[in-house]
């Protein structure tokens, strides 16, 4: 029987970082659980091929949508990482920590110990930033970020654009200034990407005391209310994986509700139907659902610069052999390399829309390329009010769970759409861009009227793949919270949750970096540490907020 001190379930952005952290001091065994096989693969490792390991069942859960009632019935993918470095080894790269404010509302949501003072000494000693602001950045952690090259004319007219329009240019939205136009930051070092395997996993890897099982984590074994140990189903038996001290769920946002139903902790009445004994009864348990949304704002360009020369076999080709002869080319980034973060009207008081430039017209995922040379904006608004719900579809563990987002389900999801829409048009309309924009292909010209819009949405909005909240971080009064402020699960001893369920509320912008956060300070908590001292430093806020939307 395996055991170890500390066992985690699931080698992803949190799961990698809280193995590396637990071991550090090498007074402590972890095990690591993971059901996903090697990373190793050139479609993981060469940063522009980020569209295929989504689309390969080797590597993602597969997981999909039930229909989404106000998107007249479509079923979304939910890509999550089934590989060593979870999501985070098949995620498009970006590096967004989230705004100061974002943190902040965790904290007065209940997770005391969260706000933003708190949590940006961790994100300093997970970086190691090439670049950014002096003082706000780490240099010297294992999780390198840094920024493309920006060689396209495009991307500096995207964000000439902003400023002409009137909106603020900033040099690091991961420093106090997260509100304008900008560079955009990357996951990847030395032409790979740089996933949580990488930055954590593999060099703990190589300490004695941690050691990767695989398999199917199938529930936590709790005696007593506490929890002893995981269930994981491997070349078809069961052993059950024991832990010392305690079991850290770090299984995604989707898997970790799931792993926690599965184990007895969660609404006591939808576990009794399915014949799960109660362990705890805590209704918060998949619920709280949330995702960014976005549309993909699409022109066509006059001059031939766009990605569209490169997609062809032979520059494919051409493009692969120097990447994995050199690491280098277009095949060493993710082409994200302008964003930008905006509010969408006087009164917010910190960014609410985010833009990932691309020139290419082209889906996320890469599928269904325009056949012209084009660009692109993805946009969405980063704060929706709408909630779904993770829940068991059957007490089998190898049955996917029922995943429901009730994606734009409140009125304001569709004016926020709408005006997303009409805020890019103006972006492309800029004198900056008069060289390059040609026509619209995407929603098209043609597409004006709140009605249009509208059927636009409902029929192309897409999933940002950000997938969070579904173990709520919170007060342990609060019926709705799944774990405290330290993590720990209310109701079973020696059981924490440490990855993107446990946000109170989503984050402005991607999540890979706050979930790697949440793991490194997890450690502190686990290891009883002292916390790092919170930071003193004040977030900038645009002075005009109150009356102006830039």
């Amino acid at each position: 029987m395996p055991e170890a001190d500390y066992v985690i379930v699931g080698a992803g952005s949190a799961g990698c970082a809280l193995a590396y952290r637990l071991s550090e001091s090498g007074k402590h065994s972890v095990i690591v659980i993971e059901y996903g096989g090697s990373d190793l693969g050139p479609f993981i490792q060469m940063p522009a091929a980020l569209s295929f390991p989504m689309n390969m069942r080797r590597y993602d859960w597969g997981f999909r949508t039930e229909p989404e009632p106000h998107l007249s019935g479509r079923v979304l993918a939910t890509p999550r990482g089934k590989v060593v470095g979870g999501s985070s080894s098949i995620n498009g790269m970006v590096y967004v920590r989230g705004h100061a404010r974002d943190f902040d509302h965790w904290a007065e949501a209940g997770a005391a110990g969260w706000a933003f003072a708190d949590v940006l000494p961790y994100f300093k000693r997970m970086e190691n930033a090439k670049t950014g602001e002096d003082g706000w950045r780490g240099t010297d952690g294992p999780l390198h970020v840094q920024r493309g090259t920006r060689l396209n004319p495009l991307y500096q007219t995207f964000i000439e654009a902003g400023r002409e329009a009137g909106f603020e240019v900033t040099e690091d939205y991961n420093g106090s200034k997260q509100e304008g136009f900008g560079p955009m930051e990357q996951t990847i070092h030395m032409g790979r990407r740089w996933s949580a395997a990488n930055a954590y996993l593999k060099p703990a890897l190589k300490r004695r005391n941690v050691s990767l099982v695989r398999g199917f984590a199938r529930r936590v074994r709790i005696e007593n209310q506490r929890a002893t140990g995981v269930e994981v189903e491997a070349r078809n038996s069961v052993q059950v994986v024991k832990a010392r001290r305690e079991v850290i769920l770090a299984a995604s946002s989707i898997n970790s509700p799931k792993l926690l139903m599965l184990s007895g902790v969660g609404p006591a009445e939808a576990l009794r139907q399915f014949g799960i004994d109660v362990v705890a009864d805590r209704p918060g348990v998949g619920q709280n659902l949330q995702d960014h949304l976005e549309l993909y704002i699409q022109q066509a360009c006059r001059k031939p610069i766009t990605l569209y020369s490169n997609l062809g076999l032979f520059s494919k080709a051409r493009i692969g052999a120097e990447w994995l002869l050199f690491k280098s080319g277009l095949g060493a980034t993710n082409h994200f390399e302008a964003a930008a973060f905006v509010r969408s009207r006087a009164g917010v008081d910190y960014p609410d829309i985010q833009y990932h430039f691309l020139p290419a017209a082209i889906r996320y995922d890469g599928k269904a390329a325009a056949e012209m040379h084009g660009f692109q904006a993805h946009v969405g608004p980063m704060r929706s009010k709408s909630r779904g719900a993770v829940t068991l579809a059957s007490p089998d563990p190898q049955a996917p769970p029922k995943i429901r987002f009730n994606y734009m389900s409140h009125e304001e999801d569709w004016a926020d759409f709408r005006h997303c829409i009409r805020l890019t048009r103006e972006i492309f309309s800029q004198p900056v861009f008069e060289p390059y924009c040609d026509h619209e292909i995407s929603p098209g010209d043609h597409v004006r009227s709140d009605a249009a819009l509208d059927d636009f949405i409902r029929e192309h909005v897409e999933s940002a793949y950000h997938p969070c909240g579904t173990c709520r971080m919170g007060a342990r009064e609060d019926p709705m919270s799944v774990i405290d402020p330290e993590l720990r699960v209310i109701g079973v001893e020696g059981l924490r949750v440490a990855d993107s369920s446990v946000f109170p509320r989503i984050t402005n912008g991607n999540l890979n970096a706050p979930s790697i956060m949440v793991g490194e300070k997890a450690a502190d908590h686990i290891l009883d540490k002292p916390l790092l001292p919170p930071s003193n430093q004040q977030p900038w806020i645009n002075p005009r907020w109150q009356v102006s939307d830039r």
